[in-house]
């Protein structure tokens, strides 16, 4: 298997483990290129165990051609970078997502408040 189907596998292991018939009605993975070119990659926090967990910004301007930013803002994880980079700024989530005790664990805190509303 190479390292970019390791990748990939590993961000539909992430993303199928947040999946409980309501989180990804309203959240999701979206990736989509940019016209500078580039890549734009948004991943939605809020309702997972990563939506608390701190994440020092990434930031590599080598030159106008080769560039990447990756940071944690209103709980959604984003990375953009030059068309070369979507590997890199995967990979960058995955290493956050996975330095914690159970990447695949989904925040039930959150889902029992949401059962409690009703």
């Amino acid at each position: 298997m190479s390292r970019m189907e390791t990748i990939l596998s590993d961000i539909q292991r992430w993303y199928a483990a947040q999946c409980d018939d309501d989180w990804e009605h309203s959240f999701g993975v979206t990736i989509q290129t940019l016209d500078n070119p580039g890549w734009s990659v948004r991943i939605d926090l809020e309702g997972t165990l990563l939506e608390e967990k701190s994440f020092e910004q990434v930031t590599k301007n080598e030159t106008d051609q080769s560039w990447l930013i990756c940071r944690v803002a209103e709980r959604k994880f984003t990375g953009y970078g030059d068309p070369g980079r979507l590997e890199e700024i995967l990979s960058i989530f995955l290493q956050w997502a996975k330095s914690g005790s159970n990447w695949l664990s989904v925040n039930y805190a959150s889902a029992q408040e949401e059962d409690h509303k009703f």
